[in-house]
């Protein structure tokens, strides 16, 4: 990228031009990278008046760039700038080690329960933020995929643009097989089979929930038990689609909850499994995923266990 004023950036009207590492993303990821620690309500209301041109021309925040397009910045004066947080250097050395696999391509890493995947809605800095500190040289860095922030296990990110466009391709094409292992309370009857839903967001007093409904988006898994305990299934389940809290919310339905579950799941329950087994956060973890990569010519298959802090010794 090319940035005319290079004394104060962004202080004066800089025109950029769109390299291969901004080929296909969104202008408003791209000004969210571009311009450091800017808040996003202030990226959307510089598109909405038109401030910001792609080779003269205004532009809606999903549009999506090409290669030698010409972005025009307006000047950024008197915003009030997001705080610049920096990870402390154990979670950066927590985070090195949870790496599973790298390439040239891809980082496949093993995310903890507890951490978020990006940062927003009150958590400054979440896994990409953070990686993109412990990679500081790194061209270019994206998830390409999400992972509930209680939720452990694989996480995709991309070290090419292409490899991200390739992957959120096979997302969306069901070209990525995902497993995950789920703890449920009670007992799974019958054996593997697949489920259907139609998930639609509750009312607007409980954000950031779904619910089976009669309209909304179609949701998809294969249900498989594994292992039967006195009061509980180990099952594995494989995601057909993607929507959100996909998992947790068709077993709830099920009457089948997740333990550990403060969402979806029994709270009576929850206490029980957490005094008498140590269960102490939600029982879901992504443990293996398959695909292959035309961007790099590999196939990937990993599968990674249960961790420690998921005990079944019930």
């Amino acid at each position: 990228m090319e940035n005319d004023d290079q004394s104060t950036p962004f202080a004066n009207v800089s025109f950029i031009t769109v390299d291969e590492a901004s080929d296909g993303q969104r202008v408003d990821n791209f000004l969210l990278k571009t311009i450091k620690n800017i808040p996003r309500s202030y990226v959307y209301r510089i598109l909405r008046k038109g401030e910001v041109r792609v080779d003269k021309k205004r532009v809606k925040p999903t549009r999506k760039l090409k290669l030698g397009e010409l972005v025009r910045i307006p000047p950024i004066k008197h915003v009030e700038q997001k705080e610049n947080v920096t990870a402390h250097v154990h979670e950066l050395e927590r985070l090195a080690r949870a790496i599973v696999l790298e390439d040239n391509h891809v980082i496949i890493v093993n995310k903890p329960s507890g951490m978020a995947v990006h940062g927003g809605s009150g958590i400054k800095l979440g896994l990409i933020e953070m990686f993109r500190q412990l990679r500081a040289n790194a061209p270019f860095l994206e998830l390409a995929h999400r992972l509930d922030r209680d939720t452990s296990g694989l996480v995709i990110l991309a070290k090419t643009r292409p490899a991200l466009l390739e992957l959120h391709e096979l997302f969306k094409t069901g070209g990525i097989d995902k497993h995950y292992l789920a703890l449920v309370s009670g007992h799974w009857r019958g054996g593997e089979r697949k489920v259907t839903h139609v998930l639609s967001k509750t009312s607007k007093h409980q954000t950031g929930k779904v619910q089976v409904a009669e309209e909304g988006k179609l949701a998809e898994s294969i249900f498989k038990p594994r292992e039967y305990f006195d009061d509980a299934t180990l099952m594995e389940v494989t995601l057909l689609t993607g929507r959100m809290h996909q998992i947790r919310a068709q077993l709830a339905h099920l009457e089948l909850p997740i333990i550990g579950d403060d969402r979806y799941g029994n709270f009576a329950i929850n206490r029980i499994f957490k005094k008498n087994h140590g269960i102490k956060r939600l029982f879901l973890h992504s443990f293996a995923v398959q695909f292959f990569l035309e961007t790099s010519q590999q196939q990937y298959s990993l599968e990674i266990p249960l961790p420690n802090d998921l005990p079944l010794a019930l």
